[in-house]
């Protein structure tokens, strides 16, 4: 995006991939909840786990850089200076699981039929090409609107390529259980609906030997099991009913797997990474009046106590996020420097005043629970805004409704860090209430918005662009589906995020993102949790992994099957599952 490759031309594999891994074995994985379509591109349905091992894209991506490009479907990228135009030429060899050639065509029919039919996300992130062409027998080239849109070639790269002559017999935008045609290293061999999916490694793969991908795919299945919670799915891992876990529960960390690991019967390590861990945090609903005031939201940031919650209920294990772009060095820390400084003085007076002069905190507590001193803050920024205790309620001074919402949770495991919440906020007069609907029913309120509060996680990039506009701007928070659950719309955010888009170097990128992320922090649209800098991982050992973890952490589609370790586990065990 900004610099050299790690890797030159002629490169033989990725560093963290062993490329002579043997082939062979089944990897078994949990998911939670259900699935109901093998279409993960639009906004419809539950898309099955794993679904993306089927398809490729034009180039794909190294694991242990900030954002770089590699060609997969794509033997070679084009683009001028000021890259307002990028083009790709094809690999002769790329070719759909049916054995016919990916063509140029197939290109422009899944550019085409992502931006109007699939998942609002594409619109967001393609809005800068202006026409997409063939311009030549292998050759596809796609033209920019007018504008600085520097990542725009490198996220064209990550295009999923569909088979036209296969989709355009069917309706692209509906959920299906039929199996679709692919060109990637797996195709569907089994599954049933909410009970599992079962994917098998195609021998005759066209890219296996591709620099990008030797040492990767080493597994001959890959199945995903579905559970109906996280209780379920942790008993079924000890069980040997699936292989390998990424545990994000501190509770479960701490005690679920104590006898399994010293007894020899499971291995657990922690994993540290370097990658933009994002945010995640209570998000409000700014559609709601309710929260549409600013004082109302940082009122309701002191009941969270995380200290307590860190020491009593999650072993200590995590950090307190502050930030939207947390464990990298795109968070703002410290008061902004004279080169933010110049980002944000264009926008004072639209932005919250805060972010001129004081460094962002969350409220702190000194773990004991007793929290008096952050209620009475509280109270204090609620009054200002027009809210007043009478009869233990709080309420609206003008209206005289009381304060009353719901916070929507997606699985019970959030459960225990949200009641702790409630009842600070019950101390606070307000009428909380949490529901934890299931699968199906949370995805649908997610997608129409029909929520107060909910626990939001925003994943990032090292290098952020243009997703960014699916997760805080104004045209997204009226599109139904976007990633911008919270719904905010503001004008100077808008700004800021074209000029994260417009980026030219990583200091300016760096630079503007950290604006961003101020702007963002000062305005309260969240009460922010928790993170670890590492991956927690429980496993049978039965595999073998590259010595190196790449940045990114762990790249599990380069590990294998090791036969002689499954024998001596099950000797160890007695024999058999």
């Amino acid at each position: 995006m900004y610099g050299d490759l790690a890797y030159p031309p002629g490169f033989t594999h990725f560093k963290y991939a062993n490329p002579d891994a043997p082939k062979g074995g089944v990897l078994r994985q949990a998911a939670i909840g259900t699935f109901d379509s093998f279409n993960p591109y639009i906004a419809k349905g539950s898309p099955a786990a794993g679904i993306g091992l089927i398809y490729d894209s034009l180039l794909t991506d190294s694991k242990d850089e900030p954002f770089s490009r590699y060609g997969l479907l794509a033997e070679s990228v084009e683009l001028p200076s000021d890259r307002s135009w990028v083009a790709f030429t094809l690999r002769k060899a790329a070719r759909w699981h049916d054995g016919q050639p990916v063509t140029v065509d197939d290109v422009i029919w899944s550019f085409h039929t992502l931006v109007e039919q699939g998942s609002p996300l594409f619109r967001m992130y393609w809005a800068g090409v202006d026409k997409v062409e063939q311009a030549g027998d292998r050759r596809v080239k796609f033209s920019f609107k007018p504008g600085d849109n520097r990542e725009l070639p490198l996220i064209l790269g990550q295009l999923p390529v569909l088979p036209k002559h296969y989709w355009e017999k069917r309706n692209f935008d509906q959920t299906t259980l039929d199996p679709p045609l692919g060109s990637g290293p797996y195709e569907i061999e089994s599954f049933e609906p909410g009970r599992f999916v079962s994917y098998r490694r195609r021998a005759d793969y066209w890219g296996a030997d591709l620099p990008v991908n030797r040492g990767h795919y080493n597994f001959d299945t890959f199945r995903f099991d579905y559970y109906r919670d996280m209780d379920v799915a942790v008993e079924a891992l000890k069980a040997d009913a699936y292989d390998i876990r990424l545990e994000n529960i501190s509770l479960k960390w701490a005690t679920a797997y104590v006898p399994d690991v010293s007894e020899g019967r499971l291995r657990k390590e922690l994993v540290p990474n370097q990658r933009d861990y994002g945010t995640q945090g209570f998000g409000f609903n700014l559609r709601r009046p309710l929260f549409q005031d600013r004082r109302v939201r940082e009122a309701l940031g002191y009941a969270f106590d995380f200290e307590w919650t860190n020491k009593n209920l999650m072993f200590g294990q995590y950090e307190r996020i502050r930030s939207y772009f947390e464990n990298c060095e795109l968070a703002a820390r410290g008061l902004p420097s004279p080169a933010e400084l110049e980002i944000l003085e264009p926008l004072r007076g639209r932005i919250p005043d805060e972010v001129f002069t004081t460094e962002y905190q969350p409220p702190r507590t000194d773990g004991s629970g007793k929290i008096r001193a952050n209620l009475r803050r509280a109270t204090e920024l609620l009054a200002a805004a027009g809210w007043k205790v009478s009869d233990g309620k709080l309420q609206n001074v003008s209206s005289g409704e009381p304060m009353r919402f719901e916070i929507l949770l997606s699985s019970p495991a959030m459960e225990r860090i949200t009641l702790p919440f409630t009842k600070n906020l019950e101390r606070l007069g307000i009428d909380v209430s949490v529901r934890t609907p299931d699968t199906a029913q949370y995805r649908e309120r997610m997608d129409t918005f029909d929520f107060d509060m909910t626990v939001i996680r925003i994943g990032e990039s090292n290098s952020p662009g243009n997703e960014q506009r699916d997760l805080w701007s104004s045209a997204s928070a009226k599109q139904e589906g976007s990633q911008n659950a919270m719904g905010i719309a503001s004008p100077a955010i808008d700004e800021l995020i074209e000029l994260v888009i417009a980026a030219k170097t990583r200091e300016d990128l760096v630079t503007r993102v950290r604006a961003l992320d101020r702007v963002l922090l000062w305005d309260f649209y969240m009460i922010p949790h928790f993170y670890i800098a590492a991956d927690r991982l429980i496993y049978w050992d039965r595999f073998g992994r590259p010595e190196i973890v790449p940045s990114e952490g762990l790249a599990i589609e380069t590990w294998w099957y090791d036969a002689a370790k499954a024998r001596r586990l099950e000797a160890a065990r007695g024999g058999g599952p």
